[in-house]
């Protein structure tokens, strides 16, 4: 099976595959390797969804069987220390919706679309069980959590909640426009909390990501799309 990793920068795309270089339309950089190929598509789920989009229109149907979105994130304790891996069981959008004086309402809960989507489960299972991750929710958000209260609310909302980054509802929702599966992958950095770029462990994280896929890869190999 052929699969799709979508990154947010080239460092990660980086850690997930090597191979050829290409450049595809809207000068998204891709790299194909035996089995993954790794496309960079900048920060944030609008682009994300945008990337992805546009490099499983560019491949044509059937190119791939899966869909990965994958990079470092931020961890919330106790669940994911800083060099942990997590595989998201759901991936959702933690801050799609509305404040109300009652509290936050998901964008499914005001009528208007969804926020969670959901990885094949025995795939994902199987997945973290490979990689010794975690196995639980990874929230997106637009707005990269840095206080104590706003950890804390998302924790309350999402109590499940793993890990936290800002691309994979994104790679989600242009996977399931396609109709392909999707799997989220985040090798943890940092705590969920107050902003303190001085405890962030991104080499470690990156490492982390990296022998992740080199464990992943010969096991995505073998699954059928």
């Amino acid at each position: 099976m052929r699969v799709l990793v979508v990154t947010a920068v080239a460092a990660e795309a980086g850690a997930a595959a090597a191979g050829e270089s290409a450049v595809l339309p809207g000068g998204y950089a891709l790299t194909r390797g035996p089995v993954l190929d790794a496309v960079v598509a900048g920060v944030g789920p609008a682009a994300a969804a945008a990337a992805t989009a546009t490099a499983l229109t560019a491949a044509g149907p059937g190119a791939y069987g899966l869909v990965v979105s994958a990079g470092i994130g931020g961890g919330f304790v106790p669940h994911a220390p800083v060099g942990s891996l997590v595989v998201a069981d759901a991936i959702v959008a933690a801050d799609l919706g509305a404040d109300t004086p009652e509290g936050f309402l998901p964008v499914d809960e005001l009528g208007f679309g969804r926020s969670v989507h959901h990885p094949p489960a025995a795939l994902s299972a199987r997945i973290a069980e490979v990689l010794g991750a975690a196995h639980a929710p990874v929230l997106t958000v637009s707005t990269v959590t840095g206080t104590a209260e706003r950890a804390a609310a998302l924790a309350r909302r999402h109590p499940r909640a793993a890990a936290e980054a800002m691309e994979g509802f994104g790679v989600a929702e242009a996977a399931a426009v396609h109709g392909l599966p999707v799997v989220e992958i985040r090798a943890v950095s940092n705590a969920v909390g107050p902003r303190d770029r001085s405890a962030w462990r991104i080499g470690e994280a990156l490492d982390a990501l990296r022998g992740a896929f080199r464990r992943l890869t010969p096991v995505l190999a073998k699954e059928q799309p």
